[in-house]
């Protein structure tokens, strides 16, 4: 996989089926990113060697406003940069099949797409446009990150809105909020629950 655009292809092409696969169990935040792992290598094509779970990528110096503060949060010793954990990341060739926390440098520099997961897992509970609306910040954050070291990375939101009950899914209005939230800082976003998606790729001819 040579380009972001390929990538992005690969992402389209898997997205379906990410959906079917997803939306077919009941399962945690941690399952479903495994089965969106499955669907990018089964329906997207995307290499073994160029994608990634759960990387963490400790970024020295953070320049973004949002990293800073959250390095300043962890404890003395821990305070010279952050750790973003994307949860699922297809990267360039050039990553070498190595994002072992000790390549730090080269993860940043080295991604194609970052994806945030969010899953509906709660009792009696619906996802909210806040804990979305974080997830987003910390996308346009890491994004800045790399484009300030000279990478690039697009950022993705999925959100799996799988509970059965009515009242234990994002309301029309708060699905409303997030695609604004979105559209307004560049990120993509794909969304999906029983008898309703969405896909931000489909906005754009």
């Amino acid at each position: 996989m040579d380009s972001l655009q390929e990538a992005k292809t690969a992402l389209i092409q898997a997205w379906p089926a990410i959906q079917e696969e997803c939306l077919g169990v009941l399962g945690s935040e941690l399952h479903y990113q495994a089965m969106i792992y499955h669907c990018l290598r089964q329906y997207g094509a995307v290499p073994k060697n160029q994608l990634g779970m759960n990387v963490k990528m400790w970024i020295r110096e953070p320049v973004t406003e949002l990293f800073q503060k959250l390095a300043v949060s962890k404890r003395t010793g821990y305070q010279t940069g952050f750790e973003p954990i994307p949860d699922v990341v297809i990267f360039d060739q050039q990553i070498d099949s190595d994002w072992r926390r000790r390549n730090q440098e080269k993860t940043l520099l080295h991604m194609f797409i970052a994806i945030e997961v969010k899953a509906s897992e709660r009792m009696n509970g619906r996802l909210r446009p806040k804990e979305i609306t974080t997830d987003i910040e910390k996308l346009v954050a890491h994004r800045t990150e790399a484009q300030h070291r000279g990478g690039q990375m697009l950022p993705v939101m999925l959100i799996i809105d799988s509970a059965p009950l009515e009242n234990e899914r994002m309301t029309s209005e708060a699905l409303k909020s997030i695609k604004q939230i979105a559209a307004e800082n560049r990120v993509e976003l794909l969304y999906c629950a029983r008898g309703r998606s969405y896909s931000s790729f489909d906005d754009v001819g």
